[in-house]
């Protein structure tokens, strides 16, 4: 296929071709990955920049999208690459291969640093999704930098730079500058952009920005930072979002309450205070409770209510055969929705395998199940539908703006995508909610701050 990109490609690619490191923030929709791959084709056979290039990326979009991409286009014909994924044995055979491009996903990275025996020649670096290195602590980060300084160039490609919270961008940025911009230690940027917010005596629970510290932040980056959001270059379908409120009975209301109540006495007898952590195990239980079910001691599942599998029940019947996404979050969701499913007699399938996807595309599914974990990044599902309905809610913005960005993008027909939340009134789905909101409005001003004027 000829490629006639839009003048939003053209400056894109521009501007990764001229900078020897960037972070570019491009909405879902905006064609990404060929826009690095032009680039890297100009580096590579133009201005022989480069001579061996390390993509890195979530193992679907490694598999399947980096390749197909580079197949698809006419200009990239001259490209080799090699997918180094799948079995130790299999990963060093790609490795011997003879290409431009090596593409590898990102659960590798150690491996192919610290222990594939192989030398580290890659003069340039891709890290698509640059937010699955937002932790300054794990062990791929720590191994990419280590061998950071041998890259002369590096391209760190994301839609969602901070999904929760600017202090995400501190190992992202450290990746790409060595930490120029945002200071070369976690401690520094925080002390230095962030004042302490929930906290027990001396230890801290969490940061909050000083006020103004965030756009002297996006000051610092702006450099080598460019964003563009797909509604401001594409003809997109409308978002909408609705929420579909439950009522949980009266036995799983009472169940909540006392998991609750008993979670926080049972801090108050051992005279402790509700750290993040524990609270985490307890949002967790009741997020459990608001869905339906809940995981006890021994493994097994205790099922408490069906309010939200009625409501997926009455949204199926009410769709007319439509199709739609069913996003869940714990495995007995799963379970569950698959029982009631199996009662209705409706065509579903689970989208984690590529011939269930091959036939969600084809619109031969009349629901495709979807974890945000597992297929959030990279999968094309705009052609088998235009509803997304979520059964349990993710506190990952990142995640769920990219799960719905599997309908709402370029190459939807329909004119609107839909987003529907089933929440059980009174409990923590509506937290989440609110929480996603909020994250959502500071991301969006990070983003706002450094959009590419083309």
């Amino acid at each position: 296929m000829k490629y006639e990109p839009y003048d939003y490609q053209k400056y894109a690619t521009n501007f990764i071709e001229e900078k020897q490191a960037s972070a570019v923030f491009l909405s879902m929709g905006l064609g990404k990955t060929v826009i690095t791959l032009s680039a890297l084709f100009d580096l590579l056979f133009d201005s022989f920049d480069v001579h061996k290039v390390l993509v890195i990326a979530p193992l679907r979009v490694a598999k399947f999208t980096w390749p197909s991409e580079i197949e698809k286009w006419e200009h990239l014909n001259f490209l080799k690459y090699s997918v180094v994924v799948g079995t130790e044995v299999q990963r060093k055979k790609a490795l011997d291969e003879k290409a431009d491009i090596y593409i590898i996903n990102r659960e590798n990275v150690q491996w192919l640093i610290d222990k594939s025996g192989y030398k580290f020649d890659y003069d340039m670096i891709v890290i698509d999704e640059l937010s699955s290195f937002k932790n300054g602590k794990s062990v791929r980060f720590k191994s990419l930098l280590k061998v950071r300084p041998l890259a002369k160039r590096i391209v760190g490609l994301t839609g969602t730079p901070s999904g929760n919270g600017l202090m995400d961008l501190w190992a992202e940025f450290k990746l790409l500058d060595y930490g120029v911009r945002l200071e070369r230690f976690i401690t520094h940027y925080r002390n230095k952009y962030f004042i302490p917010d929930k906290r027990n005596g001396e230890i801290v629970y969490s940061y909050k920005l000083i006020p103004g510290a965030d756009k002297v932040i996006y000051h610092k980056i702006s450099d080598i930072t460019m964003s563009m959001k797909a509604e401001d270059y594409l003809k997109m379908p409308k978002l909408i979002y609705r929420n579909h409120e439950v009522e949980m009975p009266d036995n799983a209301i009472e169940v909540y309450r006392n998991l609750q109540d008993d979670f926080i006495q049972e801090l108050k007898d051992k005279d402790e205070e509700i750290t993040v952590a524990n609270a985490a195990v307890l949002t967790n239980k009741l997020l459990q409770v608001s869905n339906g079910a809940l995981y006890i001691d021994n493994g097994s599942t205790f099922k408490i209510h069906d309010a939200k599998l009625d409501a997926l029940e009455d949204l199926i019947e009410a769709s007319n055969g439509k199709p739609m996404l069913v996003a869940y979050w714990f495995k007995h969701d799963l379970e569950r929705i698959k029982e009631r499913l199996d009662s209705l007699g409706v065509n579903y399938g689970c989208l984690d395998k590529d011939d269930a996807i091959r036939k969600w595309n084809e619109g031969k599914l009349n629901v495709g199940l979807i974890h945000p974990a597992s297929a959030g990044h990279g999968l094309n599902l705009q052609s088998g539908g235009n509803v997304i309905v979520w059964f349990g809610l993710t506190w990952s913005l990142e995640l769920y703006e990219q799960t719905n960005a599997r309908l709402y993008r370029q190459g939807q027909k329909a004119e609107s995508v839909i987003v529907i939340h089933i929440i059980s009134k009174g409990t923590i789905d509506e937290d989440v909610l609110d929480v996603i909101h909020g994250k959502a409005t500071r991301q969006n001003a990070l983003l706002k701050a450094v959009k590419a004027e083309v």
